[in-house]
C-alpha cells in the first residue's frame, strides 16, 4: 500500500510478448502506440509520419498493407525508422507473408478472415521463423455472421467469444505470443467486452476505443473508455482512434496515462481555466509554455494558475509553479517552496529556462544514481 492508497493501481497480471525491441504484458510499461495514414507504398512519406511520431515517444507504430505494394515497401520502411512495425493484415494471408519476412516486428490479423486453418498455419510459420508477435484484433463492426446470429446484435459476449475462437487458432498451432483486442466505438461494449476478456485470459491487452471521432471528441471518448479500463488495471498497450494527425493520437495516448499516474513522459501541466481573478492571460501563456517545452521528455510537473485562490496550493504539489499576482509581477516556487517574484514580459521564458534546468538536474542525477548500481554491480 502507498501512502495514498486512492492512487493505487494494480495491474491485471499477464504473460508478456515483444513487439520487436518493446516488451507488453507482465508489468512492462503501457506502450503507446498509433497508426500511419499515408499511402503504405509511398515509403517516404511513411517513413516521415513514423519519424514525427517518433520525436513525441511512441513505442510501436502501425502500418496497414492492403497490397503487394505496401509489403514490397515495408523492407525500406522498417530500415529505416526506430520503432517496430505492425502490419496491419486483413483478408490476404500472403501479405501477412510478405510483411513477415519484410522485417516487420508483429503481425495484426483477424484469423478468422484469412482462410482455412493452413492458411492461419502458414501465417504462424513465417511469424516464429522471423520472429514476429502478433495481434488479434476483434471488432464490433465485423464480428462473425454465426455469432451475430446467435447474440442477435454485437455484444459484449459476442466479442470475447470471437477473440477465444481466433486465440484457439493460433494456440492449436502453438503459437503464444500474441495480444488482444475487442474494439468497439461503443465505449460500454468496449470496456465491458475488455473486462469480460481479461477475466478468461492471461494474454497481453491493446486497448482501443475504435472509430472514436475528432480530435476532441474522439480524445473525450477514448479518455472515458481506457480510462476505466487502466484504473481497473487491464490493459498492456493503448492506441487512440482519431480523424486527426497520428502524432495527436500519441501525445493524448501520453496525456491518458499520464493524468492516472501510470506513466509520465514531458511536463505535466496543472493550470486553472482561467476567469476575472488572473493576473495573466493564462490560456495563452499555457499555450506558449506547452509548445515551448514540447521538447523536454523528462518527467516533471508544471503549475500555473492565475490567481492566489489556488495557485499557492497547487504549486506545492509540483516542481515549478507560478501563481498570477498584482501590477503584472506573478511570484514563482520551485518545489513547492516560495521562491521569487517574474515581471510578466518574462515570464515564459523564465519558466522555460526554470523547467529546462530542471530537467538537467533530474537526468544528471539520474545518470549519477546508474553510474552508481553500475559501479556496484561490478
Amino acid at each position: 500500500m502507498s501512502v495514498r492508497p486512492w492512487r493505487d493501481i494494480t495491474r491485471r497480471q499477464s504473460r508478456q510478448i515483444m513487439v520487436g525491441k518493446v516488451p507488453v504484458g507482465g508489468g512492462a510499461p503501457i506502450a503507446v502506440q498509433t497508426m500511419t495514414n499515408t499511402p503504405t507504398e509511398d515509403a517516404k512519406a511513411t517513413i516521415e509520419q513514423i519519424r514525427q511520431c517518433e520525436e513525441v515517444g511512441v513505442d510501436i507504430i502501425r502500418v496497414s498493407c492492403p497490397d503487394v505494394a505496401s509489403t514490397a515497401a515495408m523492407k525500406q520502411i522498417v530500415r529505416a525508422v526506430k520503432v517496430p512495425i505492425v502490419a496491419d493484415i486483413h483478408f490476404h494471408y500472403k501479405r501477412a507473408l510478405e510483411a513477415a519476412d519484410a522485417g516487420v516486428a508483429c503481425l495484426r490479423i483477424n484469423p478468422g478472415n484469412i482462410g482455412s486453418q493452413e492458411r492461419v498455419r502458414e501465417v504462424v510459420r513465417a511469424a516464429k521463423a522471423n520472429g514476429c508477435s502478433m495481434r488479434i484484433g476483434v471488432n464490433a463492426g465485423s464480428l462473425e455472421r454465426h455469432l451475430l446470429e446467435k447474440y442477435g446484435e454485437p455484444c459484449p459476449e459476442a466479442l470475447v467469444e470471437s477473440a477465444l475462437e481466433h486465440m484457439k487458432m493460433l494456440q492449436d498451432e502453438d503459437f503464444h505470443e500474441f495480444k488482444v483486442s475487442v474494439k468497439a466505438s461503443d465505449v460500454f461494449l468496449a470496456v465491458a467486452a475488455y473486462n469480460g476478456l481479461a477475466d478468461v485470459c492471461d494474454y497481453p491487452l491493446h486497448l482501443g476505443i475504435t472509430e472514436a471521432g475528432g480530435l476532441i471528441g474522439g480524445t473525450v471518448k477514448s479518455s472515458i473508455g481506457l480510462g476505466m479500463l487502466l484504473w481497473a488495471g487491464i490493459g498492456d498497450t493503448i492506441r487512440v482512434s482519431l480523424s486527426a494527425d497520428p502524432v495527436e493520437e500519441v501525445k493524448v495516448g501520453y496525456h491518458i496515462l499520464k493524468s492516472l499516474g501510470i506513466r509520465a513522459r514531458g511536463v505535466r501541466v496543472v493550470s486553472c481555466p482561467s476567469c476575472a481573478r488572473q493576473g495573466f492571460d493564462v490560456v495563452k501563456t499555457v499555450e506558449r509554455l506547452e509548445n515551448a517545452l514540447a521538447h523536454v521528455t523528462t518527467p516533471l510537473s508544471l503549475s500555473v494558475l492565475g490567481c492566489v485562490v489556488n495557485g499557492p496550493g497547487e504549486a506545492r504539489e509540483t516542481d515549478i509553479g507560478v501563481t498570477g499576482g498584482g501590477g503584472g509581477k506573478h511570484m514563482v516556487y520551485l518545489s513547492g517552496v516560495t521562491s521569487h517574484h517574474i515581471d510578466e514580459p518574462a515570464m515564459v521564458e523564465h519558466i522555460v529556462m526554470l523547467v529546462e534546468k530542471k530537467a538537467a538536474e533530474i537526468e544528471s542525477a539520474k545518470a549519477l544514481a546508474e553510474a552508481g548500481l553500475l559501479v556496484a554491480a561490478e
